[in-house]
């Protein structure tokens, strides 16, 4: 299998080339609004150490949200001409994945900041959705720690533990590679609209 995979819907940057048995990843901590500026480089930075050109890739996958509304724009985009330039299929996982994906084990909340107290939760156990994706105020989000293990990729302001979104990127497109599809079948995962839109009305 050879894919390269990035993320760029929340603050952090992800980028991971696997080729064949050899993965590599980049993660940057603190990327916000500068998705735009490095996605590039960094692609050829991950593709180089693993030894493979974007040519050489089965597909390309992205995290489609929910997330920045314009860094999910940015991947998607830059994937989506990828696919184009390339002739390839492409992956959408979700940034639910990228955090379910690093516990599979157990039950778990996957959690992304929403703002206004709020967040955006997807349940899961043994890598099925079993709570489907919802905008929650943080007192519900506490009420299902009891059921739930609270797992988030960037800090929340309640208690919860912290995933690492490249390495549930790499497990979750490794897991769904065989749901690949044409490059103009993905589509952003937005449960809100941008802070925007909701300023015309």
């Amino acid at each position: 299998m050879k894919f390269l995979a990035i993320d760029t819907s929340g603050k952090y940057l992800s980028a991971a080339a696997c080729n064949g048995e050899q993965t590599e990843s980049i993660f940057l901590g603190d990327c916000a609004m500068k998705h735009s500026v490095v996605l590039m480089d960094k692609i050829g930075e991950v593709l180089a150490r693993a030894h493979m050109s974007a040519g050489e890739c089965d597909f390309f996958a992205v995290v489609t949200g929910p997330g920045s509304f314009t860094g999910i724009r940015i991947g998607i985009a830059t994937v989506k001409g990828l696919c184009v330039a390339c002739g390839k299929p492409a992956l959408g996982v979700t940034s639910f994945d990228c955090i379910a994906y690093n516990e599979e084990s157990v039950k778990t909340l996957a959690l992304v900041d929403a703002g206004r107290g709020e967040c955006y939760a997807c349940g899961y156990e043994g890598g099925r959705i079993v709570l489907a994706p919802s905008i929650l105020p943080a007192a519900r989000v506490m009420e299902l720690s009891g059921e739930y293990r609270l797992l988030c990729a960037e800090e929340l302001p309640f208690p919860c533990e912290r995933a690492d979104p490249c390495r549930g990127l790499i497990a979750a497109v490794k897991a769904r590679a065989a749901e690949r599809a044409p490059a103009e079948e993905l589509h952003a995962v937005y449960l809100r609209k941008s802070s925007a839109e909701e300023n015309r009305k």
